[in-house]
C-alpha cells in the first residue's frame, strides 16, 4: 500500500515538475517574444526619429535658401517679402523697377541673364549695384526667346525676358517646373507672365529739382502697384534720386541710383 502511494506521489511530483517546466519554458518564450517585439518597436521608433530629423534638416535648408536677397523697398510688394527661388514675376515696362529687383541678388553673387531687352544699359545697371561680370545679355534672341530663357534657367539665378510672342500655358508650365527644379527666378519684362507671383507697375511719377528754366532732376517719387496672385493689390511710394547735372559728381555718401520706400 505504501509503495503504491509512493508511486502515485512520485507521479504527481513528476507531473507537477513537467507542468512547471512547460510553464517556465512558455514564460521564457513569451518574455523573449515580448522583448523581441519591444526591441523591434524601439528600433522602428529610432528610425522614424532619424527620418524626421533628416526631413526637418532638409526643410530648414530649403526655407533658409528659398528667398533671394531683395531690396527692402520691395518687402511689402512681393509675397514673402522677397524674390523667391523658383518663382515667376512680371514688371510692367519700368527699367527702374527691373534693375531694383536685380540689384541685391546680383550684388550678393547671383548671375543674371537679360533676354530680348536691348535697351538694358550696362552703365545704369552698374549704378544700381548690378555686377556686370555676372551679367549675360542676349539682346536679340528673335523667335527663340523661350528656348534661350529655358537654357539660361539651367545656369543662372535670375532670368529677365521680354516676350516677342505670346507664351502658351503649356510652355509656361514647363518653364515654371524647370525654374522650381533649378531654383531660378524668371522676371517677365513688359508683359504679364501666366501664373506670376506678383506684377509690378509704376502708376504715378513725379520729379523734383526742376525750376522755371533752371535746375535738373534731383529726385523722383513714384507710386508702385503690385498685383499679387491670390491676394489684394499692394501700393507703396518709392523715392529715388534722379539724374545729376552733367559733369557733376554725386555725393559719395549717396548712391547715384537707389530705391527707398516712402510709404
Amino acid at each position: 500500500m505504501s509503495a503504491a502511494v509512493e508511486r502515485v506521489e512520485e507521479g504527481s511530483v513528476l507531473e507537477r515538475a513537467n507542468a512547471f517546466a512547460r510553464a517556465n519554458a512558455f514564460a521564457k518564450a513569451n518574455v523573449f517574444e515580448k522583448a523581441s517585439v519591444f526591441e523591434k518597436a524601439q528600433a522602428d521608433l529610432e528610425r522614424i526619429r532619424e527620418l524626421k530629423s533628416r526631413i526637418s534638416g532638409m526643410e530648414r535648408t530649403k526655407l533658409s535658401t528659398r528667398a533671394l536677397p531683395t531690396l527692402s523697398a520691395f518687402t511689402s510688394l512681393l509675397p514673402g517679402g522677397a524674390l523667391q527661388a523658383g518663382g515667376v514675376y512680371s514688371v510692367d515696362g519700368s527699367m527702374t523697377l527691373l534693375m531694383g529687383l536685380l540689384s541685391a541678388a546680383s550684388a550678393d553673387g547671383a548671375w543674371c541673364g537679360i533676354v530680348g531687352v536691348p535697351e538694358f544699359g550696362a552703365e545704369a545697371a552698374a549704378h544700381f549695384g548690378i555686377e556686370l561680370g555676372r551679367l549675360v545679355l542676349v539682346r536679340e534672341p528673335g523667335t527663340s526667346w523661350l528656348q534661350v530663357s529655358a537654357a539660361l534657367a539651367d545656369a543662372l539665378g535670375i532670368i529677365v525676358v521680354r516676350q516677342s510672342s505670346a507664351v502658351t500655358d503649356a510652355d509656361a508650365a514647363k518653364l515654371a517646373a524647370r525654374l522650381r527644379q533649378r531654383g531660378s527666378v524668371l522676371i517677365s519684362f513688359g508683359t504679364r507672365w501666366p501664373g506670376s507671383e506678383a506684377t509690378l507697375a509704376i502708376t504715378d511719377s513725379r520729379w523734383s529739382g526742376i525750376g522755371r528754366g533752371h535746375g535738373y532732376p534731383r529726385e523722383r517719387l513714384v507710386t508702385v502697384r503690385s498685383e499679387v496672385r491670390g491676394g489684394r493689390p499692394r501700393v507703396v511710394q518709392l523715392r529715388l534720386p534722379g539724374d545729376y547735372a552733367p559733369g557733376a559728381t554725386p555725393p559719395a555718401a549717396v548712391p547715384m541710383l537707389r530705391l527707398e520706400r516712402v510709404s
